[in-house]
């Protein structure tokens, strides 16, 4: 369905996800809804507290920071359950009933009829292994990010731990970088809600691909002198 839109190398991928590393934080906090900046997110990830800011988003800032280090940290590993668990023991801590293992009661998602089942492990692997079979990366890593997100797999941070799991697979094959501008979180969250009511790819997986995959463009005569261009 999709062409992968960038093909870089591991080290020029782990370079694009260190350059926007706080771009990418502040996206996924204020698609929680955090009311932060981004001065605000830099402050605070530079280790300078700042002045009337909700200990809980400071607390959500703070773990995406150590949820995309263990990423990075950890990118030649091979992406299964076990590395999503481990993404999510960073991104809810302290934050939910548990972290880091998958949810055993139920929960409702705000402002959709769709309530996600329980998940089972096995079933979850089994569809893990089913997404990570489809050929195309960036295909992939939407699918993924979508799924993760519907089936509410842990008791917090789907939405966080959604999306960095679709970087490992697209950084790890140097795909790019997925992540949710500003600008485009309120068409997304619309798209998003009819998806969890209805299920449907198509809903907002072409959305997700047109304006949320961001890579590193090369220029020929840039690449003679070493020189990279960001794409965003």
């Amino acid at each position: 369905m999709f062409e992968d839109k960038y093909n870089l190398t591991l080290e020029q991928n782990i370079f694009l996800a260190k350059k926007l590393i706080v771009e990418n934080i502040y996206y996924s906090a204020r698609l929680e809804g955090c009311n932060v900046t981004f001065p605000d997110t830099k402050t605070i990830l530079d280790g300078v507290s700042v002045a009337n800011l909700k200990m809980s988003d400071v607390e959500v800032i703070l773990n995406l920071r150590d949820a995309w280090k263990y990423l990075i940290d950890n990118i030649e590993k091979t992406f299964d359950l076990d590395f999503a668990c481990k993404i999510n023991y960073f991104v809810a801590r302290n934050e939910s009933l548990e972290w880091g293992v998958l949810r055993n009661g139920n929960v409702s998602i705000s402002g959709v009829d769709y309530v996600p089942s329980i998940p089972n492990k096995q079933d979850v692997i089994d569809d893990i292994n089913e997404i990570l079979s489809i050929e195309n990366v960036t295909e992939r890593a939407i699918r993924y990010f979508l799924w993760g997100m519907r089936n509410q797999l842990f008791w917090d941070g789907n939405k966080r731990t959604s999306i960095l799991c679709a970087n490992k697979i697209l950084i790890s094959e140097g795909k790019g970088i997925l992540s949710i501008p500003e600008k485009h979180i309120r068409e997304f969250n619309i798209r998003l809600t009819e998806f969890y009511n209805t299920n449907e790819y198509s809903k907002i997986d072409s959305f997700i691909y047109d304006n949320c995959i961001h890579g590193l463009v090369l220029k020929q005569e840039q690449a003679r002198e070493g020189e990279e261009e960001l794409e965003i």
